[in-house]
């Protein structure tokens, strides 16, 4: 790299050991900053020209350079140069050369600190907008199955024993409702990170009467930054949008370690789609699930980017430190993956056959319906630790005759209690069981039509407020290019 590649030559007599510029470019990842580095930087020059800090012509001519450097980023046919050390360095060299001497003036009452910051604030806002999008889209998924099996019965886990009675409408909204969290998450990251930079110079602000609040606006952010120090140390944001995606990868990876055993044959409550599932090179029998598969193992890799960004930020002094370079490929690789993931989950759910004759085959077996009869005697009178010690003994004795409870007769029943009666056989069919749980956010079909309802309400709030989000940042890039 030559001295005069360099924006900070002036201080130095020789320039980078080819070595050290390799091993400090930042050019591979943050190339994908191109596009808003360039948008930053027509709101930069617009503000500066309107605060009579550089002439009007030399502006003119930067957003004339900048707007073709833009068309050349989004056709694909703009060429990074190697020899330079970043993306922003790549924008500004370009123009330069194209333009003339005005090209220098585009950096005036700025920071490469603060063109950073601005720029992956960009980048990130956009990719939160698209995780939430993205999850959401997994989220209807779910709940579309769930519309479909409001009273498909399965046997409900703790410990991964049967436990009680539940719908697959009631299973799959328990996992709707974690990705609606995940997916509100996002938008709430969202509200902190959508703030300004630009402004905050290296660390200390500028000299140059500038307007924050005119780049800000120009930007699409919801105002400048407030403290020039913080702002260009500060990388909460993107710590913050690395937890969302972690959370969002556990919870992909816990609803796939379940289809993964649902679509074994020992439990074949599920059939997954065939593209979307892959085969054995040796056993031709096989139908393997690696589409969750592959989703649960990829969570390390996303979880491993929230330590990476907690264990590089942690203890390090004011203000900015080359550590920060580091920031951008860990979440980068994160979301995008999470991303990627909660598309193809949502393709392999809404494609899935659901077994719904063998979940309740399953169900039916055992003494799932136990607590049932505990709390059917507690309506007789019986205190409920006492019940339970009752029914303990009838589900020994179904244990070891192979008798169910509800296929024991009423004198066998009996003879645990004798305030059992007839009626106990409204209570305790599995379906009976699942029916009658309809407290708020329950089992039974009339409470899943609920909790269908109120996911589908949360998905529609959300999709109205990335939609107006999206459409201000568009409005902002149609005003910046005119």
């Amino acid at each position: 790299m030559s001295l005069q590649q360099a924006l900070w030559s002036g201080r130095f007599d020789a320039g980078m050991d080819d070595s050290t510029l390799a091993f400090t470019s930042s050019l591979e990842v943050d190339s994908k900053l191109a596009f808003y580095d360039v948008m930053g930087s027509l709101a930069h020059v617009r503000m500066l020209r309107s605060c009579g800090i550089i002439p009007a012509e030399d502006a003119d001519a930067i957003i004339d350079g900048l707007k073709v450097i833009l068309s050349e980023i989004e056709e694909g046919t703009f060429e990074l140069d190697f020899t330079q050390e970043d993306i922003h360095t790549n924008v500004e060299f370009t123009l330069t050369s194209r333009i003339g001497p005005a090209g220098g003036k585009l950096h005036t009452g700025r920071s490469r600190n603060d063109q950073v910051a601005t720029d992956f604030r960009m980048y990130l806002r956009d990719a939160a907008l698209a995780a939430s999008e993205s999850v959401d889209r997994l989220m209807m998924s779910l709940v579309r199955v769930a519309e479909e099996h409001g009273d498909t019965v399965m046997p409900g886990f703790t410990h991964m024993q049967h436990a009680q009675p539940v719908t697959l409408a009631q299973h799959m909204m328990a996992h709707a409702f974690k990705f609606s969290r995940d997916a509100e998450r996002f938008l709430d990251a969202l509200s902190r990170l959508n703030y300004c930079p630009l402004g905050a110079a290296a660390l200390a602000g500028t000299t140059y009467p500038i307007d924050r609040h005119m780049t800000a606006s120009a930007l699409g952010f919801k105002g400048p930054t407030e403290n020039s120090m913080d702002t260009v140390s500060d990388r909460d944001f993107v710590t913050e949008l690395a937890y969302c995606a972690a959370q969002t990868a556990i919870h992909l990876s816990s609803l796939c370690e379940e289809l993964v055993l649902w679509s074994s044959q020992e439990f074949g409550f599920i059939e997954m789609a065939d593209r979307y599932t892959t085969g054995s090179s040796i056993m031709p029998q096989k139908k393997n699930p690696d589409i969750a598969e592959l989703v649960r193992g990829r969570t390390g890799a996303v979880v491993g980017a929230l330590m990476t960004m907690i264990t590089m930020t942690k203890g390090l002094p004011f203000t900015y430190n080359r550590d920060l370079q580091e920031d951008k490929r860990p979440v980068m690789d994160s979301l995008e993956s999470v991303i990627a993931c909660c598309d193809i989950m949502s393709k392999v759910i809404s494609t899935s056959e659901f077994k719904v004759e063998r979940m309740m085959e399953v169900t039916s077996r055992g003494q799932i319906n136990a607590t049932d009869l505990a709390d059917y005697l507690v309506t007789k009178g019986v205190p409920f630790r006492e019940a339970h010690g009752i029914v303990g003994a009838a589900v020994r004795c179904s244990i070891d005759t192979g008798i169910n409870l509800e296929d024991m007769p009423l004198e066998q029943l009996k003879g645990f209690d004798q305030r059992i009666e007839e009626d106990v056989y409204d209570v305790l069919p599995v379906r009976r069981c699942m029916e009658r749980r309809n407290s708020y956010g329950g089992t039974s079909p009339s409470s899943t039509d609920v909790q269908i309802g109120r996911a589908m309400e949360q998905i529609m709030l959300r999709d109205e407020t990335v939609r107006q989000e999206k459409q201000l940042i568009a409005n902002c890039w149609k005003a910046l290019r005119e």
